[in-house]
């Protein structure tokens, strides 16, 4: 833009302003520029364009001033939301605004907080230096008070003395020359004379108190004392003066284990550190307070100090968990835990199947139980019953005598077809010894063959007298597959259980018995465990064989959690450091402190027996046993179970296979997956590895693969015992049999240069083959056993002669040969043998 006169402007928008501006440029140069303020054109509508343009909205403006292209519809939804936007700016606006006045006031409140806080506190140090002050000026005074009395004694004690003294000296020195005093001087000595406080005595009185300026600075160049080094020194000096006695000391009874650290000793003694170590050096013992000395050398510590021991052992540790008897005010009834019983395939699942009205035979692999099941029933009358479901199989005995020893009833499970069996009279024994009351189920009355009274009888030869003989035992004819009877087996369990009067105190500390142990890959060690006394809760610490753990969660016999157990409940219970051994008792403690120390204690123990046991005791027992393995064939392997009880009840079989040749040699058992370190094993001592429904992780599997070791799994326990038997008997030598093929007795003997002795023969019995073994038998007397060097019939050499028929006959290395002897002919064959 251009001004009249030519000059260039710049037009800037704002007042009616003009001038000039002095632009700068590169190299020094610079430029004034005429500046023009030019005013903003505003717009006024004319009247009546609203009308003229067409629209009938005023707020719309004229439609010749709008940009081109945009309709009224368009312009009047672009005002709406301007509108919107402004009325929200509008509330944005206020909702700040409150927020800020509600954080201002927040900051208020916090601030009047702070303020009545710090009030609060400073109100409080001075309660507490007032106090304190008031406690120094009452000692103060209690010192100053016995001071006083102590000074006036002795002044009345000296005052006798001072009289004649002053008696005796010139009268000239009887008082000294006045001396002008002014009369601040005056006043000081007449209050002096008041007090009674003289030069002497003023040092004295001043020399016990505590300034300010003495108890920060701790005296000219010493030691500084805290106050409550000068409190205690008051206290000293006030019972001094006062005449008391000292404290007397407190005898106290001190625990002393086999071994105790120095430190503890002093603690249980409660004396210094300092004076036990002193009382021990006196003794000419070196230690520190770190070291530990045994009960003796503590014993005599103890007596020194005037204190009691009491001797403890490691063993006492379990005393916090001795059985306490409860009184018959805290019994209260529950339910009765009933043990089914029985040889394997008589029904014993199944019945428990019916009466619970489930189906757990099908989950159990080859229709055979391997595990004992726990499992809470409810009757139609309201009973509650606890069913244990035991193994029959016979390499489940541990098993059924755990299951024996935890009930309260033993329901003996016979099937009406196959009567009376191996594992039914172990069974009754079980029964017998833990003295426990049976019921008998004569189970399969459903089926042609059956024969209950056949069972009943067979039952006599085994002390068993059922009620149908004129005996005290139960006996029900029930059918697990049509229900007959059941309700009648039911009726028998509750007349049982009330006749035994079953009571438990719910309100103690609970205690249990483990039924079964595993590992589960996702929860850690899990213990079924039947609670026996008290509650169980959810967060008790307990102790359970040989490991301890705190309760993380309670899992019924229906997968549900709960709260809690009481007594005769069977439950899961997660928490656990470690798997515990089935059939370890579970109690509850008060402390993890208690629980792990224990732990420890059983662990040292067990580990300490076993190293016993191992051990031989003298050098010929440990050749003989060198000896006696040497002879005998090992078959090393592994075996990792599901549960606990399978791998006790596998080892236990195992250890039955074999004989003075052959034995199976279980190098390793536990609970869980297969590892890494059960593969290394394996592959060191070169076994096999035996799963029992488990398997190998994918790293194991690898190492397995490369290293060439066999994993083999199984999920039925026959088929893992018949395995190991037939591996077992491979490493038997085969057996030698001798069959006799013919007999030849001695006609004549003849000279063969050459040759040496050859016999004339006749084969009286049989045939004679080349390749046979030979006796010589000389009046029945076997003189010779060998082998034929030649076999001849006329001069010619043949394989074998028939009976009736002559040839000639010369032993390998041997020509002793008689007319008379009997030549025995025969062969021997390798036979295979098979562990029974």
């Amino acid at each position: 833009m251009s001004d009249n006169d030519g000059k260039k402007t710049l037009g800037v928008r704002g007042g009616p302003r003009a001038g000039n501006v002095k632009q700068s440029f590169s190299h020094g140069r610079t430029k004034n520029v005429v500046v023009e303020t030019k005013r903003k054109r505003v717009v006024v509508p004319k009247p009546g364009a609203a009308k003229s343009g067409g629209s009938g909205n005023p707020a719309l403006g004229d439609p010749s001033k709008r940009p081109a292209g945009i309709s009224d519809a368009e312009m009047e939804r672009r005002l709406k939301a301007l509108q919107a936007a402004k009325a929200r700016e509008v509330e944005e606006a206020a909702q700040r605004a409150a927020e800020e006045k509600a954080r201002e006031e927040e900051r208020e409140r916090r601030r009047a907080e702070a303020e009545a806080k710090e009030r609060e506190e400073r109100e409080r140090e001075e309660a507490l230096k007032a106090k304190q002050e008031e406690e120094e000026r009452k000692a103060r005074e209690a010192e100053e008070a016995a001071k006083r009395a102590a000074a006036e004694a002795a002044a009345a004690a000296s005052a006798p003395a001072a009289e004649d003294k002053a008696a005796r000296k010139p009268k000239e020195k009887e008082a000294p020359a006045p001396v002008a005093r002014g009369p601040r001087g005056k006043e000081r000595e007449a209050e002096q004379d008041r007090s009674g406080r003289g030069k002497g005595r003023d040092d004295g009185r001043r020399s016990g108190k505590l300034t300010l300026n003495q108890a920060l600075s701790g005296g000219e160049g010493g030691r500084q004392k805290s106050m409550a080094a000068m409190k205690r020194k008051q206290e000293r000096a006030r019972q001094k003066a006062m005449g008391s006695q000292e404290r007397e000391k407190i005898v106290r009874d001190v625990q002393v284990p086999e071994t105790i650290v120095v430190s503890e000793l002093a603690n249980r003694m409660a004396e210094r550190v300092a004076d036990v170590v002193k009382a021990l050096m006196k003794m000419g013992m070196m230690v520190t307070q770190n070291q530990p000395i045994d009960a003796d050398t503590a014993e005599l510590i103890v007596e020194e100090f005037g204190h009691r021991i009491q001797r403890v052992s490691d063993a006492d540790v379990e005393d916090v968990i001795a059985g306490v008897e409860d009184s018959e005010a805290d019994l209260q009834s529950r339910p009765p835990v009933i043990t089914i019983m029985g040889h394997v395939d008589h029904g014993k699942t199944s019945l428990l199947d019916s009466i619970r009205n489930a189906n757990v035979t099908a989950g159990e692999a080859g229709g055979i139980t391997q595990h004992i099941g726990a499992y809470q029933v409810k009757t139609e009358s309201g009973a509650v019953l606890t069913f244990l479901d035991t193994p029959g199989h016979a390499a489940f005995t541990s098993m059924r005598s755990r299951g024996a020893q935890v009930t309260d009833i033993v329901v003996l499970v016979v099937a009406a077809d196959d009567s009376v069996m191996p594992q039914t009279i172990e069974a009754i024994n079980h029964s017998k010894a833990a003295g426990v009351p049976m019921i008998v189920a004569i189970n399969k009355c459903d089926k042609p063959a059956a024969d209950p009274m056949k069972v009943r009888t067979e039952l006599l030869q085994h002390e068993v007298v059922v009620e149908a003989m004129s005996g005290e035992v139960q006996d029900v004819e029930v059918s697990a597959k049509t229900g007959k009877g059941l309700d009648e087996l039911l009726e028998a369990i509750a007349l049982q259980a009330e006749i035994l009067e079953l009571k438990a105190n719910p309100d103690r500390a609970a205690e249990g018995a483990v039924i079964e142990a595993q590992l589960d890959v996702g929860r850690g060690p899990v213990a079924t465990v039947l609670v026996q006394k008290g509650t169980l809760r959810q967060g008790d610490i307990f102790v359970v064989g040989e490991q301890w753990g705190k309760v993380r969660a309670l899992v019924d016999d229906k997968g549900e959690r709960v709260a809690e157990a009481g007594p005769s409940v069977p439950v899961e219970v997660l928490g656990l450091n470690g798997t515990p051994e089935a059939g370890d008792v579970l109690n509850v403690v008060e402390t993890e402190a208690q629980a792990r120390e224990i732990a420890e204690y059983r662990s040292n123990l067990a580990k300490e027996k076993r190293a016993a046991a191992g051990a031989a005791t003298t050098l010929e027992q440990l050749m003989q046993k060198a000896k006696d393995d040497k002879n005998v064939a090992e078959l090393p392997i592994l075996v990792k179970a599901d549960v606990q009880g399978s791998a006790e009840a596998i080892v236990q079989a195992m250890e039955k296979i074999g004989n003075d040749e052959v034995r199976v040699r279980v190098l390793h058992y536990g609970v869980g997956a297969i590892t890494d370190t059960d593969v290394g094993l394996a592959e060191a001592s070169g076994a096999p590895i035996m799963g029992f429904n488990v398997r190998a992780n994918a790293s194991a599997r690898n190492t397995a693969n490369q290293k060439g070791v066999e994993i083999r799994y199984y999920s039925v326990i026959y088929d893992l015992v018949d395995d190991v038997k037939a591996a077992a008997s491979g490493l038997l030598s085969n057996e030698i049999r001798e069959n006799f093929i013919g007999y030849a007795e001695i006609k004549e003997v003849f000279k063969v240069s050459g040759v040496g002795k050859v016999a004339g023969c006749i084969v009286t019995e049989g045939v004679a083959r080349r390749s046979a073994g030979v006796r010589l038998l000389r009046d029945n007397v076997v003189i010779h056993e060998g082998t034929l060097k030649t076999l001849k019939r006329f001069k010619d050499e043949v394989k074998e002669v028939q009976s009736g028929q002559e040839c000639g006959m010369a032993f390998e290395n041997y020509d002793d040969v008689r007319q008379g002897d009997v030549i025995e002919i025969f062969e021997r064959e390798e036979v295979e043998r098979q562990l029974t």
